[in-house]
């Protein structure tokens, strides 16, 4: 975890951005430029606006904030063209500087998740190829990090894991989500008195024991929703070498306030996630209205021609509303920032957890 806790002490800043484009984010003209361009198909079409949104986003927001976290669901619904603009992304954030969270949830037995960790290791290697394309990995993700569902327990997680330590990336695990129905499973209560989302947090912070940085991390995170505070500073207590990935902040209720006893004493050991709250900010602007006429965006992707006016939206148009997402995502990525620092900077004293009585695997989180 060495590569993100350094990314976030270079900015200042412990929070991501979330790169999650979907029509209703897009402004029409940017929509209506990329129908026009690739009239050819609705995957296109679309690929082609998010990609001009995402590198908006990534160059409002390089410098500002350390990392950026691309959800590969919004990337999977275009097929094959999203695949491709998914990857893309990645490398042109990585490109900015950008640490790279692929949010891709993957959970699987071990054969299989041993294949899926390829987005850490790269394409699998040929032993009778030798190195005939070359000694370096194959790399076409470009993420630094990946997020993991637990559900099939250590089988679906240490491939993963051994794939990170040999490439120098990390991996987060889902312990205490943002989700409103998290509680039919994560609260559940277990014999010995804690509950399912702290035995899983417990788990974590086994399985990332012998892969400790420089900064008392493991490379085995945790993602622990702000939506739950008091949860996150129970989990924060028992999880001293588990750093946590935090979403749920922002338009999901989440307050810089709530994650604050999520960070540890020094305050490190977490970055909080954004992604509507960033990447939807001009929406909120006065100037959006300009962007925006009487025609559900969601319905400008499959423009018909009683929506030649807003096909024929102008380049120059398109270049204005990408110009208002970058403004509005830069302002609304430092003021989360300032936030955060004003929130740690305000709180109550944190104990150390590998010193505080009240480390307790098994409290209730």
């Amino acid at each position: 975890m060495d590569k993100l806790i350094e990314a976030i002490e270079r900015t200042g800043n412990p929070s991501a951005v979330g790169l999650d484009p979907k029509p209703a984010l897009i402004p029409a003209p940017v929509l209506a430029a990329a129908r026009a361009e690739h009239g050819e198909s609705r995957a296109a079409a679309l690929a082609a606006a998010y990609r001009a949104f995402n590198r908006s986003i990534v160059d409002a927001v390089a410098g500002i904030v350390p990392a950026v976290k691309p959800q590969i669901a919004m990337y999977e619904a275009l097929g094959p063209a999203g695949l491709q603009l998914y990857c893309d992304t990645c490398a042109y954030a990585r490109s900015q500087g950008l640490y790279v969270l692929g949010d891709v949830k993957r959970g699987d037995i071990g054969s299989t998740a041993a294949q899926y960790a390829a987005h850490l290791g790269g394409v699998p290697e040929v032993a009778q190829w030798g190195d005939s394309f070359g000694a370096e990995p194959e790399d076409p993700w470009h993420e630094d990090a990946v997020t993991l569902n637990p559900y099939m327990g250590e089988d679906g997680i240490m491939p993963f894991v051994d794939v990170a330590q040999a490439a120098d990336k990390d991996v987060f695990v889902l312990v205490r989500t943002s989700n409103p129905s998290s509680d039919q499973v994560q609260t559940l209560a277990l014999a010995d008195g804690g509950t399912v989302s702290g035995h899983v947090g417990e788990l974590v912070e086994r399985w990332g024991a012998d892969t400790l940085g420089a900064h008392g991390y493991s490379r085995v995170g945790a993602v622990v929703g702000a939506t739950h505070p008091e949860a996150g500073a129970a989990l924060r207590r028992a999880m001293p070498h588990t750093f946590f990935l935090i979403p749920g902040y922002g338009a999901q209720g989440g307050s810089a306030a709530d994650v604050a006893a999520m960070f540890d004493a020094n305050g490190s050991g977490a970055i909080v996630n954004s992604s509507r709250g960033i990447i939807g900010a001009w929406r909120k602007d006065e100037r959006a209205a300009r962007f925006a006429p009487d025609v559900d965006a969601e319905a400008a992707v499959s423009a018909t021609t009683a929506d030649a006016a807003l096909a024929e939206a102008s380049v120059a148009d398109a270049a204005a509303a990408l110009d208002l997402v970058a403004d509005c995502a830069r302002q609304a990525a430092e003021r989360m920032r300032d936030d955060l620092v004003h929130a740690l900077d305000n709180r109550p004293p944190v104990a150390d957890p590998t010193t505080d009585s009240r480390n307790n695997p098994k409290e209730n989180a």
